[in-house]
C-alpha cells in the first residue's frame, strides 16, 4: 500500500508516537511518501531516520491513502493537498480527541492493523468551492469546514449583502459571515452560534458573527444552493478565510459560494461513532457539580 504522510510541525514532544507510525507502517511494508516539511521536521528537529520511497514537495502525487498526524487544522492541510485527488485520509490525534483526526495516538499499532486488513469504513465529506475575481492564482478556493467573510479592523463592522439562489436573503451587519459545511458545523459555526450537523447531512448553515441585531439567526439551507454575497466596509476591503486560509479583497469584488465538485474522504474506524465523539468533546451529560 502507498501511504502519503503529512504532519503537524510544532509538536516536538509527541514524536514518540510519530516513531511508533513509522516502525508499524515499516512492519507491514508500505511504500511511505513523506510531505518535504513534515520530513525536515522529522530529520532535522527530531533527528529521526525515516525509511521512504520519496518526498511529496508539490500537488503532484498519488497514493492509497493519506495520513494525518496532529489535530484537526493538520487535517485540513492535509486535504487541501489532497485537493480533488480522491485520497481516502485517517485523521491521528497528537493531542486532544478531535472530530477529524479521531484515532487517539495509542491506537496507531491497532488502527494500522485495521487499515492494511482492509478493516475501515469511508465517509464522503462536501466542501465549498468560492468563487470570486482577483483571488490570488495560488489560492486553493475550496475549504472543508467554511468560508468566512470578516471584517480587517477593529471598530466598524461590515455590511454584507447576501443573496440565496439569486434571491435577496439579508443585509447582515456585523463583523463577519460564517458559511457552513457540515464538517464545518462543529467548528467556527458552532462558536458563531450554529447548530451542530450530522456530516452526511445535504446542508449548510450560515451564521453572523456577532450580528447587530438580536434578530438575526443561524440559517440551515440545503447544500445546492448558491450564496451570493457583496460586502461593504469602511476601509473598503475585507478578510475572505477558507480553514484558516485567508486572503484580502475588496468591496468591489463579488462573491459566490456553492457546492464543490468533489469531496473529501474521511478514514474512520468501525468502532468511531460521530455522536459519541461529540458526546466527549461538548461534555453532553457531564455534571461539573459532581466530583
Amino acid at each position: 500500500m502507498k501511504i502519503a504522510v503529512f504532519g503537524n510541525l510544532y509538536q516536538a514532544e509527541k514524536c514518540a508516537q510519530a516513531r511508533l507510525l513509522f516502525e508499524t507502517l515499516e512492519q507491514y511494508d508500505a511504500q511511505v511518501y513523506i510531505c518535504e516539511d513534515y520530513y525536515r521536521f522529522l530529520h532535522t528537529v527530531m533527528k529521526m531516520e525515516i525509511r521512504h520511497e520519496g518526498l511529496i514537495t508539490s500537488r503532484c502525487f498519488e497514493a492509497d491513502m493519506a495520513l494525518s498526524i496532529g489535530g484537526d487544522g493538520t487535517f485540513l492541510k492535509t486535504a487541501e493537498r489532497i485537493g480533488d485527488k480522491g485520497i481516502p485520509i485517517l485523521g491521528i490525534n497528537t493531542g486532544r480527541l478531535g472530530f477529524l483526526a479521531d484515532v487517539s495516538g495509542n491506537e496507531i499499532v491497532e488502527v494500522m492493523d485495521e487499515i492494511f486488513a482492509g478493516n475501515y469504513r469511508v465517509e464522503e465529506r462536501s466542501l465549498l468551492q468560492l468563487n470570486a475575481e482577483g483571488l490570488p492564482s495560488e489560492f486553493w478556493p475550496y475549504a472543508l469546514n467554511e468560508v468566512a467573510v470578516l471584517k480587517r479592523d477593529s471598530s466598524s463592522m461590515i455590511s454584507i449583502r447576501t443573496m440565496l439562489d439569486g434571491q435577496f436573503l439579508n443585509n447582515y451587519q456585523a463583523d463577519g459571515l460564517v458559511i457552513s459545511t457540515p464538517t464545518g458545523s462543529t467548528a467556527y459555526s458552532l462558536s458563531a452560534g450554529g447548530p451542530v450537523l450530522v456530516p452526511q447531512a445535504s446542508n449548510f448553515v450560515i451564521s453572523a458573527v456577532a450580528p447587530h441585531s438580536l434578530n438575526v439567526r443561524p440559517l440551515v439551507i440545503t447544500d445546492d444552493s448558491e450564496i451570493g454575497l457583496n460586502v461593504e466596509s469602511r476601509s473598503h476591503n475585507f478578510l475572505v478565510s477558507l480553514d484558516g486560509r485567508s486572503t484580502v479583497l475588496t468591496n468591489t469584488q463579488h462573491l459566490r459560494i456553492k457546492k464543490a465538485p468533489f469531496t473529501t474522504k474521511v478514514v474512520k474506524r468501525y468502532n468511531h461513532i460521530f455522536i459519541d465523539t461529540l458526546r466527549n468533546k461538548l461534555m453532553w451529560g457531564v455534571d461539573k457539580r459532581i466530583g
